[in-house]
């Protein structure tokens, strides 16, 4: 209600909507999928995974290579698995069984080759970073108050066990699927 309160600019099933203003955004939590693509997971998603590639970026030795933060995008070319194209994950056709899906071989289901799993941003790989839970991930960011603000919302709603590489489709099937978290950006009028 109080999404539709705030776009639509009047109160909807409460009386008023008071401090409305210093509302940025609003997250609304149902059981749909996070994305709509196979590679969406919750660090896209919820918005905070190109600050975290900024942050790859300028570390020294990405900086040393010439890499940008698009080297640290699971999404193109360059940086990412050519085996799985960053999806972690290959599927195994069976002709008379579901398909199957196993961790990719080349990159061990970390979605990027092996020389971008090589830089560290204080001591993890941007894989590593992808297999941290959000409650994990909200210590190591810290000190990071747009990136540790997003992850502390995760937790408010209880998604902290989930992992911020964590793909549409697992989301949806682990345990806490009534909890997914779609961000809905208010547009200024």
């Amino acid at each position: 209600m109080l999404y539709e309160s705030l776009v639509e600019e009047t109160p909807i099933g409460c009386k008023a909507v008071n401090g409305a203003k210093a509302l940025e955004r609003v997250l609304e939590v149902d059981q749909t999928p996070i994305g709509k693509t196979p590679r969406s997971c919750p660090a896209t998603y919820v918005g905070f995974w190109d600050a975290i590639r900024r942050l790859f970026a300028d570390t020294t030795e990405a900086r040393m290579r010439g890499w940008s933060a698009s080297r640290f995008s699971f999404n193109t070319s360059g940086g990412r698995c050519d085996e799985c194209e960053g999806q972690g994950m290959k599927k195994i056709a069976m002709s008379f069984l579901p398909d199957v899906k196993v961790s990719c071989e080349a990159c061990g289901g970390a979605r990027f080759n092996a020389d971008t799993l090589a830089v560290k941003l204080r001591g993890k790989s941007v894989g590593e970073v992808l297999a941290m839970n959000v409650d994990e991930a909200a210590g190591f960011f810290s000190a990071h108050a747009s990136i540790h603000r997003c992850l502390q919302l995760l937790q408010d709603v209880g998604l902290g066990y989930l992992t911020l590489g964590q793909q549409s489709p697992d989301a949806v099937r682990r345990g806490g699927a009534a909890h997914q978290a779609g961000d809905r950006t208010l547009q200024e009028k």
